[in-house]
């Protein structure tokens, strides 16, 4: 039976579903207490994570403290409600049609919202959930079969021999390639991108990944806006009263749905041509084998020079840039050996960009 956020106002987090299982087993409210305990004093670092994630949902505190990944900015704390979160679920599970004793796997770290949410769902929704240690290949030893999993996309590359082990997959933290997507394609299991950050309590809205060209659909309750800027303004009720204003910029093709077309705060303005790296990086991507992102630099003539920067050592081979117009054709062409990136994978641009001796 399928949970709605308007029928189920009383939902809360004070009691988990009793469908709830973690690891095979159910616990309530004391359950989990102890469990805690337990896990802060493992050798692993995910149980550790879990363990404090535990302690502080099953305490008296209806707000709990989030760490924002710091892939556009400084790391930073978000208070968040617990009744936000136990309603992101309730969405979640509408929109995935999940319910009590679907089987989920968690293989995210839990310091990060994406993996506190898989326990919230479950414990919420009545999943039963498993959580194993996260890393770039987490299906490499797992036999089990699965409802429902988030991962990132390194973990989602590393694993597509496995996928069939999964039912339905959402992938977020950083942007799916079109490589990669052309892959999930193929796969039997239903994937999904998605779209959301720690100020939207995770995802608020999703994508199938398929052979046509999708639009991101919003999660039930949710409907969006744009400001001047044609950047997305996210209307959550269920989350909070404030609507949420971001820096991506959207084409929005209704109330409920859009076309991502990249981030406001890296458009480049080159001699009055204002130009997205993100929608630049699409046109290149199966041109350039290696990872690579597209920023600027200073000019004293066009003002911004557009610049590629690419991960690893100096080829001998010239990238050719004929399919651009000219105004777009990168200027200068740099190498880092490693990116720095958060957790999920998403590049750090401007730590990196500090590694280039520009020109």
């Amino acid at each position: 039976m399928s949970l709605s956020i308007e029928l189920n106002q009383n939902i809360t987090y004070n009691h988990p579903n009793t469908s709830f299982k973690l690891d095979g087993i159910f616990y309530d409210n004391i359950g989990l207490l102890s469990l805690s305990n337990q896990l802060k004093s493992a050798e692993e670092s995910y149980k550790v994570s879990l363990g404090v994630f535990i302690t502080k949902w099953v305490d008296s505190c209806s707000e709990i403290e989030l760490q924002t990944s710091g892939s556009t900015g400084a790391p930073k704390t978000v208070l968040m409600s617990k009744q936000a979160m136990v309603n992101s679920a309730i969405a979640t599970g509408d929109y995935f049609k999940l319910k009590p004793g679907n089987s989920a796997l968690s293989c995210l770290p839990f310091e990060y919202i994406a993996a506190k949410m898989m326990f919230v769902r479950a414990y919420v929704l009545g999943l039963e959930l498993d959580c194993i240690n996260p890393s770039s290949k987490p299906l490499e030893t797992l036999t089990k079969l699965y409802d429902f999993c988030a991962m990132v996309p390194l973990q989602v590359e590393n694993s597509i021999d496995s996928l069939h082990h999964i039912k339905t997959l959402i992938v977020g933290g950083a942007k799916l390639s079109n490589d990669l997507k052309s892959k999930l394609i193929k796969l039997q299991t239903t994937v999904y991108e998605t779209f959301g950050m720690t100020e939207t309590v995770s995802h608020i809205a999703v994508k199938e990944i398929c052979e046509l060209p999708s639009l991101f659909e919003a999660l039930p309750s949710v409907y969006f806006a744009i400001d001047a800027r044609n950047c997305l303004t996210i209307h959550a009720p269920h989350i909070g009263s404030t609507p949420i204003q971001t820096n991506d910029v959207v084409k929005l093709s209704s109330n409920t749905t859009f076309e991502w077309l990249g981030r406001y705060d890296t458009i480049i303005n080159s001699g009055g041509i204002k130009i997205s790296p993100e929608q630049l990086e699409q046109k290149l991507e199966r041109f350039i084998k290696e990872r690579f992102f597209i920023t600027s630099q200073q000019d004293n003539s066009l003002g911004e020079i557009i610049v590629i920067v690419i991960e690893g050592s100096k080829s001998n081979d010239t990238i050719n840039f004929n399919n651009l117009d000219p105004i777009q054709r990168p200027k200068r062409v740099y190498y880092v050996n490693q990116f720095k990136e958060t957790v999920s994978g998403k590049i750090k641009r401007e730590e990196t960009f500090n590694l280039v001796k520009p020109e």
